[in-house]
């Protein structure tokens, strides 16, 4: 079972995130043959004072 982990800095529409969860979900399933039933993919979403850019904060840098 592929399991898909993605850390993204927050911000996107729930509509984004579910189209990158079901785009991830084809492209392993062809790639891998597997069946997407078994493909489990895994969003998480950093707030953007959590996320350095050369050792300031998204949030500071206007991200």
């Amino acid at each position: 079972m592929p399991v898909i982990q993605i850390q993204m800095m927050e911000g996107r529409t729930p509509e984004k995130v579910d189209a990158l969860i079901r785009n991830v979900t084809e492209t392993v399933s062809d790639t891998l043959d597997a069946p997407e039933e078994n493909v489990r993919v895994l969003v998480t979403e950093v707030p953007k004072t959590h996320w350095g850019i050369g050792g300031v904060s998204a949030k500071e840098l206007g991200r």
